[in-house]
């Protein structure tokens, strides 16, 4: 199969966010906006994963659907994830460039129950309804999958307005 420069350097900005191919894991977020940068790469979201220490549920959401799904190139493909520690002083570096705790973070960003899956866009908004809770072990990773879907749409329907007529 012929990949194009476009799809090369895609997978490079991805590589670089340190995603490790060989071991799947949703790393902790450090910057979003090198992390917002590789998902405008592949035309994706930033998928942010808010847990709490000691939360059995966030280990299941993790462990059962989150890393799994991070070291499918289906997934590597169109979505950036990351995990936000709620309840932890971490640093990061939000989409804006500010640099903030993961405890402010996720309060800023309404993440009061854990595990909540957000699904943001390359400058910070956020895309869908978030998934809040592991309510329904069953339907878990089809509410994943929609968000993430719901919101690779918008991206792509927003990039393909953007072109001109004819193209």
């Amino acid at each position: 199969m012929k990949q194009t420069v476009k799809q090369v350097l895609a997978w490079l900005a991805i590589l670089s966010c340190g995603i490790a191919l060989a071991r799947a894991d949703v790393p902790y977020a450090r910057d979003l906006q090198k992390d917002a940068e590789a998902a405008r790469a592949v035309q994706g979201v930033v998928l942010l994963v808010f847990v709490g220490a000691h939360c059995s549920y966030c280990e299941t959401a993790l462990n059962e659907f989150l890393i799994p799904m991070s070291g499918n190139a289906d997934y590597l493909a169109k979505v950036v994830m990351r995990r936000v520690e709620s309840t932890g002083f971490r640093e990061l570096k939000d989409f804006q460039g500010h640099k903030v705790s993961h405890r402010k973070f996720a309060g800023d960003n309404g993440a009061r129950l854990t595990p909540t899956v957000m699904v943001f866009d390359g400058e910070g908004h956020l895309l869908t309804k978030p998934v809040v809770g592991v309510t329904t072990p069953d339907y878990y990773g089809f509410y994943l999958d929609q968000a993430i879907d719901q919101g690779v749409a918008k991206i792509r329907a927003k990039l393909d307005s953007l072109l001109p007529s004819g193209s």
